[in-house]
């Protein structure tokens, strides 16, 4: 057995529970795909009415697929290296020069892990904060989204309630698409659509609509 998130809105927030399911082991699309519907299943148990959709690379909905933060780009670049190239630390950074190498390269690029403590993240001459604790990519994923996605595609998010990444573990890291594409839907019932939010009012928008 094994437990995840799955992220939905409740009262005009993104919220999370958590559900226990089978896992199915092994590194195949396939076993990946297992563990998956085993806990869509899981939330169906619990709402009937649930309609989950998983954002991964290992989902069965092409849309799933697509917001993938593996296919997405900005502004020519994936999306990782935006999120690792633009971290400002006590002792060095932003590290521009990332964001020409491998996604992977990136992420393991040793100045991450020894230039002090992260301080904050640095796009297009902004300075966003490390709190809210996802504000800054959240902001960079639905503006990758934006640019890499048609709107009948972005639309789509709306048949949905609850989405899941069966990657994600909360214990290890804090960012997951999951919980972006749930605050999409959420922006999009109450706009119509996805605006062009300036950092400021992002940030408050994320405050109020965000739970962690």
């Amino acid at each position: 057995m094994a437990k995840r998130p799955a992220f939905f809105i409740r009262q005009g927030k993104v919220i999370s529970e958590t559900y226990s399911f089978e896992w199915f082991p092994g590194f195949a699309v396939s076993q990946k795909q297992k563990s998956i519907e085993s806990l869509h299943n899981a939330i169906r148990e619990v709402d009937a009415n649930a309609k989950p959709l998983e954002i991964s690379t290992k989902s069965k909905d092409p849309i799933g697929v697509k917001l993938s933060a593996f296919n997405l780009r900005l502004n020519n670049y994936a999306l990782e290296n935006i999120f690792q190239s633009a971290k400002v630390f006590e002792n060095g950074g932003p590290y521009l020069d990332l964001l020409d190498v491998l996604p992977k390269e990136a992420k393991r690029d040793e100045r991450l892990h020894n230039s002090g403590k992260l301080k904050a993240f640095r796009y297009q001459q902004e300075d966003f904060p490390l709190n809210p604790k996802t504000v800054f990519y959240d902001f960079i994923y639905i503006s990758a989204v934006k640019q890499s996605l048609a709107i009948d595609e972005i639309n789509a998010i709306s048949n949905y309630n609850y989405f899941t990444d069966i990657e994600f573990n909360p214990t290890k890291s804090m960012n997951t698409q999951a919980r972006t594409v749930a605050m999409i839907q959420l922006i999009l019932d109450e706009y119509g659509y996805l605006p062009d939010f300036q950092k400021k009012d992002f940030i408050q928008y994320h405050k109020e609509h965000i739970a962690y």
